[in-house]
């Protein structure tokens, strides 16, 4: 019997995105050369929502120009979708979408006849393209005869991902995507881009509200001056950071202090509240429960906070992320 025919998922490439050894050289005065790429080994699983952080001036954008085809860099090697970006350029940059920080769209031209002029552009035969099904699925079906001129903030902002999206590729990079977007836009955008990779595509996306990549993203990486410093699912990398805080509320109020396990700070909060901060490396929960019971206190509620995406940017750049960090 013939071997049964191959199907999309099994011809699909294991990762979306694959950087070796990445590197861009920028020219500088006297000579002098500015390294804003040093060596990048970066892998995006295929089907994952990717977030990719790191401060101003770290060398995110200079990646994803590099996608792009709107940079050349100056060594390694660069796949997109299993499309080596030099061998076949054209073939790499149909593989992905790009929704760039810049509004940069015709004012005179309508959402629609962007879009159509987009998809023409990509090579999209008339009869496949989906023009009013991706302006409905953003909330623009009726701006789709409208000048964009005349558009919000924010409908700007979506029709770039419409704009992205006219060729159906399997890799969307959002750079900075809700930027200056208030809150019911943003999470109308948020939701079509959960709607998009439930349905396979990837996502790599950039972005300075790090509450938005520790909810959205399964994977992160952060580079700081062009070398990447952390790279791991974002469950592993908050659990990179050793240390929790715990508020138990108790039903009498404090007097004598309860004594705490070795090496965990506690505190009062009166006048029925403690704070224990602990490395969950080293004590377990019980240790501490044990420590308050046999005080003589009774639990009434306990609540724990984890560490926070933010903690973990510190860590590792140095510096909180401020609104020009990306």
């Amino acid at each position: 019997m013939p071997a049964p025919a191959a199907t999309a998922a099994d011809t699909a490439p294991a990762f979306a995105i694959e950087a070796k050894g990445l590197r861009k050289l920028y020219g500088g005065r006297g000579g002098m050369k500015r390294e804003a790429l040093a060596g990048i080994d970066l892998q995006i699983p295929r089907g994952s929502i990717f977030g990719l952080l790191g401060p101003n001036g770290a060398g995110k954008s200079t990646f994803i120009n590099i996608l792009a085809g709107l940079v050349l860099k100056s060594a390694g090697s660069v796949q997109v979708w299993g499309i080596d970006i030099d061998h076949a350029p054209r073939a790499a940059r149909g593989a992905i979408g790009i929704v760039p920080q810049e509004l940069n769209m015709d004012p005179f031209f309508t959402p629609y006849e962007l879009l159509e002029l987009h998809a023409g552009l990509y090579g999209v035969p008339k009869a496949e393209r989906r023009t009013m099904e991706i302006l409905d699925a953003l909330a623009l079906g009726d701006k789709a005869h409208a000048y964009s001129r005349s558009l919000s903030g924010g409908m700007r902002r979506r029709l770039l991902v419409a704009k992205a999206m006219v060729h159906d590729p399997p890799v969307l990079i959002l750079d900075e995507p809700t930027a200056g977007v208030d809150v019911e836009l943003r999470r109308h955008l948020w939701a079509y881009v959960r709607q998009l990779n439930a349905r396979g595509t990837t996502i790599m996306l950039t972005t300075h509200y790090l509450e938005e990549a520790e909810q959205l993203c399964d994977h992160i990486a952060i580079i700081d001056r062009g070398r990447l410093v952390a790279h791991d699912t974002t469950e592993a990398l908050l659990k990179r950071l050793d240390h929790k805080e715990m508020s138990i509320t108790v039903a009498e109020e404090i007097g004598a202090a309860p004594e705490a396990p070795p090496d965990v700070e506690m505190t009062i909060d009166p006048p029925r509240r403690l704070v224990f901060r602990y490395r969950p490396s080293q004590t377990r929960i019980r240790a501490i429960l044990d420590s308050v019971r046999n005080a003589g206190y009774t639990i009434v509620d306990l609540t724990t906070v984890e560490s926070k995406l933010e903690d973990i940017f510190l860590q590792f750049t140095g510096r909180k992320p401020d609104k020009d960090d990306a």
